[in-house]
């Protein structure tokens, strides 16, 4: 047996609020959209992942999702811009990430994050 896929569902009132974060902060396609549920995409491929955690690192709050991205100073300074609520600050971390978290609309914690070097 093989895992293929794993997908994050995270509950929201109204899904719609999302929308905009996803697909025009963070560059994702709208894929599928029923009303109830949207379904975001990109093109990235990487291995199937879930990780479990007693704290987010650096003695954050674990996140709700992280998401990695190749441009890193391009997606804070589009969040900055658009007065995305950011709860830890861009930040190089010892284990070899630079991330900063962020609120989306749902209220849920985003990991932005880029492997460095």
């Amino acid at each position: 047996m093989t895992v293929l896929r794993i997908v994050a569902n995270l509950a929201a009132a109204d899904p719609q609020v999302a929308r905009s974060f996803y697909e025009r902060l963070l560059g994702l396609d709208l894929v599928m959209d029923h009303g109830w549920i949207l379904t975001f995409a990109g093109d990235g491929s990487q291995r199937v992942q879930v990780s479990i955690a007693s704290e987010g690192g650096s003695g954050t709050p674990v996140p709700d999702l992280s998401i990695e991205v190749d441009d890193m100073d391009d997606v804070h300074q589009r969040a900055q811009a658009e007065g995305v609520e950011i709860i830890y600050p861009l930040t190089d971390e010892p284990w070899g990430v630079r991330r900063f978290f962020m609120r989306d609309p749902t209220g849920r914690i985003v990991n932005i994050l880029t492997h460095k070097g």
